[in-house]
């Protein structure tokens, strides 16, 4: 298991949902190396730009967007999946394949960017 690390931001979106909601979130979200080399697209995902490497956990109506440092699981947004499906239509992206087309979006990129300059908590 890797030592999971939320930053500014994404502490902030965790933080702004209900307790319940938040432990059941943080009860499922366990990240180890065999998940991380065994990714079949349903719990975890994997997104590649420009070299660098960004995991996708599925969590009940959440996603966590997270990278891998050293010994930690550093976790740079957690967002509703509402979130992408209303981004997905607006920018007529095809929803079948939802990593390959975040990869390829400069906004999701944007929102990914905001979180790795966040300080980590």
């Amino acid at each position: 298991m890797f030592q999971i690390v939320f930053n500014e931001i994404s502490a902030a979106e965790i933080s702004s949902l209900g307790t319940l909601d938040q432990l059941e979130l943080l009860d499922e979200f366990r990240v180890s190396e065999k998940d991380l080399e065994a990714i079949n697209g349903d719990r975890f995902g994997k997104i590649e730009r420009d070299g660098k490497v960004l995991y996708r956990f599925r969590a009940k109506d959440y996603r966590f967007y997270f990278e891998v440092k050293d010994a930690s699981v550093v976790v740079h947004r957690v967002l509703h999946k509402g979130t992408f499906s209303d981004f997905l239509f607006r920018s007529a992206m095809p929803t079948g394949g939802e990593d390959e087309a975040l990869a390829n979006s400069k906004h999701f990129w944007k929102l990914i960017d905001e979180g790795r300059n966040a300080r980590a908590l």
